[in-house]
């Protein structure tokens, strides 16, 4: 199979395979360089329209890759949406890192490159890898903002521009400043999409398996803007506006929750988003897909 064929493929295949999910699982994912962040939440809805429960545990990176390895050893057919980016612009500049020679040609070149710069640090953190002598010139990080990190915002990949066109407020990914900054939940992720290699498959980047689970990436604010909420406003800290929210999706009032904050209504609302989305064709094929995003880029699912 040629370069670009493999993620052709999965988006040809779930255009005319039979999903039939029977689990959904959102993960809000956290970059934080701890053992238990405290923005990690998981929720799981199953079809019908009973609303996502909240799966609440102090949740590490190493739990949940062990937890998805073993949904996927069972066979659970899930679709399980990450809320990370799984990989930096490439279209723009013909590379992640122009002028490297250890730039990955895609994504899970990428991911191992990332796990390997960053195997002695602890909690599945990517400190090592932005701190590469060569890596590091490309992020902009307090206090060292380096000298390839373009002008203004930043680079940014091509699913990243339709999100701007849903008037959404992506981050470039290699922006690590900021509340609202991606780079480092999407370099711990990477770790982690690295060691489910074999396990579990990422749309688009993989063919679309016909049986067990399938990740892919999610943009937890994409739900909410879906659902009715106004732009400007992003946190759901409430129960009832969460449940008016899950309506949106044919989903029934959730179960009361011990916490309100962004994290878990996030996670909440994306599963339930993604259990009425899953059977969308049109959403499993964007037109702007090529076969080269697929296999460098990669796509937020739901962004048409």
């Amino acid at each position: 199979m040629g370069p670009g064929e493999e993620g052709a493929a999965g988006r040809r295949q779930y255009g005319r395979a039979s999903l039939s999910f029977t689990d959904f699982i959102a993960i809000d994912w956290s970059g934080q360089a701890v053992e238990r962040p405290k923005g990690l939440a998981v929720a799981h809805a199953r079809v019908g329209t009973a609303a996502p429960e909240l799966i609440d545990r102090p949740w590490s990176r190493r739990d949940i890759l062990e937890w998805l390895r073993h949904l996927a050893d069972r066979g659970v057919r899930a679709l399980i949406g990450l809320d990370l980016s799984p990989a930096f612009p490439f279209r723009d500049e013909g590379a992640y890192f122009p002028g490297w020679k250890r730039s990955p040609p895609d994504g899970p070149s990428l991911w191992r490159l990332v796990d390997e710069l960053s195997s002695a640090d602890p909690h599945l953190a990517a400190t090592s890898f932005v701190s590469h002598s060569v890596a590091r010139r490309h992020f902009r990080q307090r206090g060292d903002c380096g000298d390839l990190f373009p002008p203004g915002r930043g680079r940014f990949r091509v699913c990243e521009h339709g999100q701007e066109l849903l008037r959404l407020s992506p981050y470039s990914c290699f922006n690590l400043v900021g509340a609202s900054q991606v780079g480092k939940s999407s370099l711990t992720g990477m770790r982690v999409l690295h060691q489910l290699r074999g396990k579990l498959g990422l749309w688009p980047f993989d063919s679309a398996p016909e049986q067990g689970p399938v990740l892919v990436e999610i943009y937890t604010a994409l739900p909410a803007r879906l659902a009715g909420m106004r732009k400007g406003t992003s946190k759901i800290r409430d129960p009832q506006a969460l449940d008016a929210l899950l309506d949106a999706f044919d989903s029934k009032p959730h179960l009361p929750l011990s916490r309100y904050d962004d994290h878990a209504t996030d996670a909440i609302l994306s599963a339930a988003w993604l259990r009425h989305a899953a059977d969308d064709k049109a959403l499993w094929n964007p037109p702007a897909l090529t076969p080269e995003l697929a296999r460098t880029e990669g796509w937020t699912f739901g962004v048409p």
